[in-house]
Parts: structure tokens; C-alpha cells; sequence
């Protein structure tokens, strides 16, 4: 018995020592239950600097930030700053989280399991990369603040980017697609910690 203890208790603190700077521990068990909340919407575009923004559907998210990615150079970092790998559902909970390895590169996220414990199905459609876009200073604050393990409730819009010169950036308006052109590009005017 004594050894099984000292088992989980070194498993435990590797899994301590294993976690991102930052990050911030969870209990096992499913952390955001629903899934994101998209609805139509009649908003007209709007200006952000050189780039004018087009809201394609109102969104709502709870779910917990599975990795972040800081940006500070390329066209779409003007816009977005930081880009979260979300979770909810099976992929907001540690028992399933520990059993994968997740990434991010290029504003891609990546998983790999050796032995997966859920459908490679499930996995796509409760977790996606998310690219944020601050509307103010203020959100902008608040999302560079986040930690990877934190459960946050992200209110705005899925939104088109376009610029004068034929660039444009659309967001996925479905959470069970993959592949390129299936992240999230949110127009954040709310988040906030749960």
C-alpha cells in the first residue's frame, strides 16, 4: 500500500514538473460541459485599423485554454496577438489531457496520444485553435494574462478580416471541421476567468 502512495505521489509531482510555466493545475473531471454557443447575427463591419472586420455569427465560449501561443510578428499578429487551443467537454478534463501531448506552431495546434482513451473524433470536435482578436487594450490585457489550464468565457463574434490589398482571414463557422481554414478567428470584446 505504502508503495502505491509514493507511486502516485511521484506521479503527481512529475506531472507538476512536466507542466507549461504558468499553467495552471486542474482536478480531473470534465471543467466546461457545453459546447461554444454560435448564432446568427446582423452586425455590420467595422474598422480596425487598416482592416475592416465582418462579424459572420455572435459567439460564446467556456472552456479551458489548453495551450496559448504569444505573436508579435507576421500580418495576422496585427490583429491577433495570441492564439488559444480551447477545450470543453472530454477535452476540458485532466483524466483525458494527460494522456495527450498538444502543441502549437504557426498558429496550428497539434495532439499525439500513444494510446488514445476517446475516439479521434471526439478530440476534433471539443477542442480547436482559436485565434483572438482583441477589441480593445483592455481585452487585449486580459487574454495576454490567461494560462494555459485556466477556464475562461470568451463573449464576440466569428469574424472575417479583409485589407485594401485582397488579404483576408475567415473564421471556421463550424466546430466539427479540421485541416486548413478550420480555426476560429474571434473577435473578442469580453473574457473572463471562471
Amino acid at each position: 500500500m505504502k508503495k502505491w502512495l509514493l507511486i502516485v505521489i511521484a506521479l503527481a509531482l512529475l506531472g507538476l514538473l512536466l507542466r507549461e510555466p504558468g499553467e495552471v493545475y486542474q482536478p480531473p473531471g470534465v471543467l466546461a460541459p457545453k459546447d461554444p454557443m454560435q448564432t446568427p447575427t446582423t452586425v455590420g463591419a467595422w474598422s480596425k485599423g487598416d482592416y475592416v472586420i465582418a462579424p459572420l455569427a455572435s459567439f460564446h465560449i467556456q472552456a479551458r485554454v489548453l495551450k496559448r501561443e504569444r505573436y508579435r510578428f507576421g500580418r495576422e499578429s496585427d490583429l491577433s496577438p495570441v492564439d488559444f487551443v480551447m477545450g470543453w467537454g472530454p477535452m476540458s478534463d485532466s483524466n483525458l489531457l494527460d494522456t495527450l501531448e498538444i502543441s502549437q506552431s504557426h498558429r496550428w495546434y497539434h495532439w499525439r496520444a500513444d494510446d488514445l482513451v476517446v475516439p479521434t473524433r471526439e478530440i476534433q470536435r471539443h477542442s480547436a485553435n482559436m485565434h483572438m482578436i482583441p477589441a480593445d487594450d483592455s481585452v487585449q490585457r486580459s487574454l495576454l494574462a490567461v494560462h494555459p489550464g485556466e477556464v475562461v468565457e470568451i463573449d464576440g463574434y466569428l469574424v472575417e478580416a479583409r485589407a485594401s490589398d485582397g488579404w483576408h482571414w475567415r473564421s471556421s463557422l463550424s466546430r466539427d471541421d479540421t485541416g486548413g481554414g478550420s480555426c476560429e478567428l474571434i473577435w473578442v470584446d469580453r473574457v473572463g476567468l471562471d
